[in-house]
């Protein structure tokens, strides 16, 4: 399914979020698309520089970073980037820009750190040196961060052509359980052009979202909007 709106505006213009976007466009059209190879090997994140079993052309503590806004196709890229907007724009309104910033790096952080532990742990010398590319683990923090916030909101979207109307707990849900068993990642990396991220960062993502976002709205740092805010308008 791709998600199209979830009907509820942001309260104040989502300056993070959309720079989060615009950034990730920007490296895919003029540093990507010019040579795509090159740029995925160069920038991308190699799990086996963690524990110094090689040597990447960065070091793990800068290539975290530059590996999040790296894709390795239009279709990854555009993916992403519509679950960033459908979904990021709210979170962000609870959370406050710098905040929200802070959360999303964090999230891709632990999202590498999950997929990075699971291949080290579990995988071969080989999958430790596959370039692990992509936002899709800092977005997954943002749509763990969601399904704590605004569980009853309404996402609209396409299955294939087919106009749906799903609960925001019942999509995400979903989505987080396909992660555990969508085989087309494999157990370990998901290639993208010679690089991927695998599940395990999806997986890794979206608990710390859930787990971070419950312990704030408990703690009354961060509230969701109120029901009322709830629109029929694209979101």
């Amino acid at each position: 399914m791709l998600p199209l709106s979830d009907g509820l505006r942001a309260r104040r213009f989502p300056i993070v979020n959309v720079s989060i976007i615009v950034a990730n466009f920007a490296v895919w059209l003029f540093y990507e698309l010019p040579h795509l190879r090159s740029a995925v090997f160069h920038a991308s994140f190699y799990p086996c520089t963690v524990n110094n079993s090689c040597h990447g052309p960065e070091s793990w503590g800068v290539s975290w970073i530059t590996a999040m806004f790296l894709h390795g196709s239009w279709d990854h890229i555009l993916g992403n980037m519509l679950f960033l907007a459908v979904f990021g724009k709210n979170v962000e309104d609870a959370f406050g820009p710098i905040r929200y910033l802070v959360f999303y790096f964090a999230g891709g952080f632990v999202a590498m750190l999950t997929q990075t532990a699971m291949t080290l742990w579990f995988g071969t010398a080989a999958a430790a040196r596959v370039p692990n590319l992509g936002a899709s683990g800092a977005i997954a923090a943002v749509l763990g961060a969601y399904f704590v916030l605004y569980p009853s909101s309404t996402v609209r979207g396409l299955v294939v052509i087919f106009p749906v109307h799903l609960s925001a707990w019942f999509f995400l849900g979903a989505w987080f359980l396909y992660q555990l068993i969508e085989a087309n990642f494999g157990l370990y990396g998901a290639a993208a052009n010679g690089g991927g991220v695998a599940f395990f960062a999806h997986v890794g993502g979206f608990v710390f979202g859930v787990i971070v976002t419950w312990l704030l709205t408990n703690a009354g740092r961060i509230a969701p909007q109120d029901r009322s805010a709830m629109l029929g308008a694209p979101g």
